[in-house]
């Protein structure tokens, strides 16, 4: 029988899930998982029969027969059904062993967290929480009301904003304080970081213009100052994350590009990427 006519003869949905490894798994999983696994089975096996048809002159199977459907076939694509239909609903997140010797790695998740937080995470967790409650006034209240005291203390600034990632929050940066004008930025800063992330497209998503100043690997205070016009909202710092140049470079301080947006009424923007918002050494947590 040619091979692409053997495709028919394997078994239907239902007689999959009358199948011990499948109907277990449909018992405990439900329907509608057990039949989609079923379906994912069989196409793959269907696709799987058609491209040998495609590789084998005329579509034929060489002399084997495929007239007929042995019974422990049937039985191994319902274990592949019921292998699957688990692998819907495990988590696909998991604790792994960090051999890289790299501390913080992204990757893994950064770092583990302390004992106290995770106890205090574990403790909310159980109940409910007054997330978005203003216990003061019973009405609606703010997230972002829980953190932003504790960083206006730690980094001395005015107001924050939490969000889950640094794009978003360069994102956000730029949208609020530059859209429709330009920020200028070291060509050797114009980065892409794991992800994706590549900082002229996230300029471009938030209306802001990207003016790119210097060299690849050395930029100098007065380039920033040559580049500033009556279109220019601010000079961005950006952290290189993941990758060094290194050898003949130079590059421009942040208190420096900070003095010298004072002087023309600019704003600094300083994507810190994976940096450190404040300077642990001094609490010995860095050496």
């Amino acid at each position: 029988m040619p091979l692409s006519q053997s495709a028919r003869l394997l078994p239907s949905v239902d007689e999959l899930l009358k199948r011990p490894p499948l109907a277990n798994a449909e018992a405990q999983l439900g329907h509608e998982i057990a039949v989609r696994a079923a379906r994912q089975v069989l196409q793959k096996a269907r696709d799987v029969i058609l491209s040998a048809a495609k590789d084998l002159p005329g579509g034929r199977s060489g002399g084997r027969s495929f007239g007929r459907r042995p019974q422990d076939d049937i039985e191994g694509l319902a274990h592949d059904a019921a292998k699957l239909a688990w692998q819907t609903v495990t988590p696909s997140l998991r604790g792994v062993i960090n051999a890289t010797g790299v501390v913080i790695h992204t990757n893994l998740g950064r770092v583990p967290l302390g004992e106290a937080a995770i106890d205090a995470m574990a403790g909310l967790a159980r109940g409910y929480t007054n997330l978005e409650l203003s216990l003061a006034s019973g009405g609606r209240g703010d997230r972002q009301d829980h953190i932003q005291d504790t960083l206006r203390e730690v980094l001395g600034v005015e107001a924050a904003v939490v969000v889950n990632n640094n794009a978003s929050a360069v994102l956000l940066a730029l949208t609020a304080l530059a859209k429709g004008k330009e920020v200028i930025v070291s060509r050797g800063q114009a980065v892409e970081i794991g992800g994706g992330f590549r900082i002229p497209d996230v300029m471009r998503r938030s209306g802001a213009r990207l003016a790119e100043v210097g060299t690849t690997n050395r930029t100098y205070l007065r380039d920033y100052e040559d580049a500033i016009t009556d279109r220019t909202a601010a000079l961005m710092r950006v952290h290189s994350s993941n990758f060094r140049v290194i050898g003949f470079t130079n590059t421009v301080e942040i208190e420096d590009m900070a003095e010298l947006a004072r002087q023309r009424g600019l704003l600094v923007i300083d994507d810190l990427g994976s940096g450190s918002l404040i300077d642990t050494a001094q609490f010995g947590l860095m050496r």
